[in-house]
């Protein structure tokens, strides 16, 4: 009789790409200034509006189910969302009636429904390629967070505005917009674990309401990994003077 050699390596079994993305639109953009009191994700990028750009994307990518953070202009928003987004993708609705304060708000505002496992996060007005969220979505985390960041510092990207980050090997060992000195540029893409949410919680705390400061807690328990978007177009849209890049990068990638 045969008896399985015990010594040999187990097969580890393939990660289960993530399906579900929590999608910040709640801001007011209040750097956006182009004479509208509407929400700037209702701005088109390339005759695209710039929220169906990243609902677009996220479904390129392999994400099935969106949760969008309203605030701000939330009826125009979701009406656009809804109008706009891919069919097949399914949307799902939260209002951060704190969306004056920063974006760690409108994270929490959706807590109660994606508490229970991973789930991709985006930045609703950046523009990104959606193979490098789809190879977000598969890649092991190893941690509570994956963020994408471009280790091209000056192509293009104006550090002095940019969140940066620190690494040790693929490790995040800071970010923030201020540290020095710094390795990459936070992109914008992320995929998190439900300890986020306490990292939060606890920078809420100390008065702290942005992503960053929850991201970087976490980062100081080593649970932020990195992955390098390597010549992948990216860009954030803070300013109208944003808008001339945004067009030049939304004629580099595609949503379709």
């Amino acid at each position: 009789m045969q008896h399985a050699d015990m010594s040999a390596q187990t097969v580890q079994p393939a990660v289960q790409p993530v399906r579900r993305a929590v999608v910040l639109a709640a801001g007011n953009g209040d750097r956006f200034r182009n004479g509208s009191a509407h929400s700037k994700l209702t701005t088109c990028i390339g005759g695209v509006p710039l929220l169906a750009r990243t609902l677009a994307s996220a479904y390129l990518a392999g994400v099935t189910d969106a949760h969008v953070v309203l605030g701000y202009d939330a009826d125009r928003v979701r009406a656009l969302a809804t109008v706009e987004a891919p069919d097949g993708l399914a949307l799902h609705f939260h209002l951060n009636d704190e969306w004056h304060h920063e974006n760690g708000l409108s994270v929490l505002a959706v807590r109660g429904r994606v508490s229970d496992g991973p789930f991709a996060l985006l930045m609703g007005d950046h523009l990104f390629d959606a193979g490098v969220l789809r190879r977000m979505l598969s890649t092991p985390r190893r941690g509570a967070a994956l963020l994408a960041v471009d280790s091209r510092i000056g192509n293009g990207h104006d550090a002095s505005e940019a969140t940066r980050v620190r690494l040790r090997d693929d490790l995040v060992t800071a970010i923030g917009k201020t540290i020095e000195p710094f390795d990459a540029l936070d992109t914008g893409l992320f995929v998190c674990e439900p300890p986020l949410f306490e990292a939060l919680d606890a920078a809420r705390a100390q008065g702290d309401t942005t992503l960053s400061a929850g991201i970087a807690r976490l980062a100081g328990r080593g649970l932020v990994r990195s992955m390098d978007i390597g010549d992948a177009s990216w860009c954030d849209v803070d300013t109208v003077e944003d808008l001339e890049t945004a067009e030049d990068v939304a004629r580099r990638l595609s949503i379709s």
